[in-house]
């Protein structure tokens, strides 16, 4: 009974921390953070060899066994800002209407508004006794942000004369740019109705799109939010050198999405698609790690999460693949602690998330969705089907340096570089707007100091310089090209104590 009261009250504070977890707009690695706990992200992300907070177990459970009888509580300042898309003014025309001759983004230069995050963390770590621990750590795994208020992004998916272009010799709307074949497109103005009354729809006329059905005509953004709990337990092995761990993940995560408008009537489930607010998905899986001090100065490492079964959003089973599932992808790491001198540390870890494995993720957003409009039952490959549209990301490798250097016994001072694989195709370009995740290196500084024996603050500064992915998606917006953009702040505080 007094080793539960022990533990009862960090899991007390676990859930509060849970109840209050705003918006997780983590888009660093992927939708993966570049790394958890202060200390780690202030080296650029490595903790699978080097422990050094209640947060490790994020990265590798075993690293909880060299913690201590230990807490953290942090917070940390996210800015995935400025991020957006440009839609180039290069639009397919058919020569013979002077109308665009497919779907086509409104040209211009878009950044999406919500520029600051505020993302809480939690750790906990008791020792059981000599050989094994029991802990704690909840944490936002990551997410994905966008909010487009300029315009809607999908506003010209109709097929013409239903879009907001007009043809040479007609009178302009205000706000207006030239473009290529003598179109005009609006810029800067409110949508334009977008479907004329007076022509009626096949087979007697040519209106495609009856009643605005194929336009967005709301604001266009998503929202997903992941939060984690980990219940890692470890034991000591190899004469207390090493130490294996084994966690129960569990997730509990948020999406909702709007301006998706057009996409209904390419979907098999059409009502399911935007604009139907918060939906929520749980699930779990669990999370394995080994951690070993093969002497003085050297320590290895190496973890595994498994895929994390999640239940289907079922308010958007129309947009993502296989009726609206949702998985979080697998991940491995592997780590070197090497101590280049007593107070001098150098680490490195390598990272692989599976965004490979994960249908809504990975399938390929570059498709001819035209039988969607048109078959029934619809191919498997329309939105919500069984093989539907994804952001059509790969599998991602990432690579992360980081030093640390204590100069006396109070002060700590880190810093770090990371850089990760090319996951997202320019041929994927389309749904990426939705998340422009293109960050590709990682530059991170960072100190703790120890005020007592028992409490240390720690500081962490992370800058994600913007990376810009060109491309198209050929077979929806023809040959128009474009690009995402995204740039990353971050600043976490935190507080350690040991009991």
């Amino acid at each position: 009974m007094h080793t539960v009261s022990k533990v009862g009250w960090p899991l007390k504070v676990a859930v509060i921390a849970c109840a209050s977890m705003p918006t997780l707009a983590l888009a660093t690695n992927g939708y993966f953070s570049h790394g958890w706990g202060t200390k780690s992200k202030a080296m650029a992300g490595v903790a699978t060899a080097l422990p050094q907070d209640t947060m490790v177990t994020a990265t590798n459970p075993a690293g909880m066994a060299f913690v201590g009888k230990s807490m953290d509580i942090g917070v940390s300042f996210f800015s995935p800002s400025p991020r957006g898309y440009d839609a180039n003014n290069d639009i397919s025309v058919d020569p013979n209407s002077g109308f665009p001759s497919g779907p086509f983004i409104t040209p211009g230069r878009y950044e999406s508004d919500n520029d600051w995050f505020l993302i809480p963390s939690f750790g906990y770590n008791y020792e059981i006794n000599e050989k094994s621990t029991i802990g704690v750590s909840v944490f936002g795994n990551g997410g994905m942000n966008s909010d487009y208020q300029d315009r809607p992004v999908w506003e010209n998916f109709a097929a013409a004369p239903n879009q907001l272009a007009i043809g040479s010799g007609m009178t302009p709307p205000p706000g207006t740019i030239a473009s290529p074949g003598g179109l005009l497109f609006t810029q800067t103005n409110p949508p334009m109705p977008v479907t004329d009354a007076s022509v009626p729809p096949p087979p007697d006329g040519n209106n495609a799109n009856p009643n605005g059905y194929l336009t967005a005509t709301t604001s266009t953004g998503v929202n997903l939010e992941q939060l984690f709990i980990e219940i890692p337990y470890t034991y000591k092995i190899g004469n207390g050198k090493q130490s294996v761990g084994v966690a129960p993940v569990f997730a509990i995560q948020s999406f909702k999405a709007n301006g998706l408008e057009p996409f209904r009537a390419a979907s098999v489930n059409p009502d399911d698609v935007s604009n139907n607010g918060t939906d929520w998905s749980y699930g779990a899986g669990l999370h394995f790690g080994w951690y070993g001090e093969v002497n003085d100065q050297l320590a290895l490492g190496m973890s595994y999460r498994t895929k994390t079964w999640m239940s289907k959003f079922d308010k958007y089973k129309g947009l993502f693949a296989d009726g609206g599932e949702f998985d979080i992808p697998a991940m491995f790491n592997l780590g070197v602690a090497y101590k280049v001198k007593p107070n001098v540390t150098l680490a490195f870890d390598y990272q692989h998330i599976f965004y490979d494995e994960i249908s809504a993720i990975a399938n390929s957003s570059d498709k001819d969705l035209s039988p969607c409009f048109t078959d029934s039952p619809k191919p498997a490959f329309c939105l919500g089907g069984a093989d539907g549209l994804g952001f059509g990301w790969d599998s991602m490798d990432v690579f992360k340096l980081g030093l640390r250097y204590e100069p006396n016994d109070k002060l700590t001072l880190l810093g770090g570089v990371s850089y990760n694989s090319e996951f997202a195709p320019g041929r994927q370009a389309l749904f990426n707007i939705l998340t422009p995740a293109t960050i590709r290196w990682h530059l991170t500084v960072g100190a703790a100091y120890r005020v007592t024996e028992t409490d240390e603050f720690a500081f962490a500064f992370s800058y994600m310089p913007e990376e810009e992915v060109s491309g198209t998606s050929p077979s929806i917006t023809q040959g128009q090209t474009g690009s995402i953009y995204m740039q990353q702040m971050d600043i976490q505080i935190s507080w350690n104590h040991r009991f």
